[in-house]
């Protein structure tokens, strides 16, 4: 069985940085793909980006310059580090894995059927 949990959100003033945690159970952050996304209340989910078997990572273009992944692989861990936060990045923020171990996904949430419960990030002065 596949269990995401993601940590680490709270409040925080714009221009600080912030790291999340997804920590996997069932998969294999070292050799799976593993993808964030974030959501408002209202809106639609977001992608933020996915890390592949390849080793590859693709950033959302409103992230790309600010957000980046890190593994701990003896916590079967995926990191998400945050930083220059933005008002705009306030929101839930998810981890998700595709139903097929090492597929191939990208940015549309239904490539992914496995979801952790999310971790809320607040971005206020």
């Amino acid at each position: 069985q596949v269990q995401l949990v993601e940590s680490g959100g709270g409040l925080v003033q714009p221009g600080d940085s912030l790291r999340l945690s997804c920590a996997a159970s069932g998969r294999s952050v070292s050799s799976d793909t593993i993808a964030w996304f974030r959501q408002v209340p209202g809106k639609k989910r977001e992608f933020i980006g996915v890390t592949w078997p390849t080793g590859n990572n693709v950033y959302a273009d409103s992230v790309k310059d600010r957000f980046t992944f890190s593994k701990d692989n003896a916590k079967n861990t995926l990191y998400l580090q945050m930083t220059s936060l933005e008002l705009g990045d306030t929101a839930v923020y998810y981890c998700a894995a595709p139903l097929r171990p090492g597929a191939i996904t990208g940015s549309e949430d239904r490539g992914y059927a496995y979801w952790g419960r999310g971790t809320p990030v607040t971005v206020s002065s």
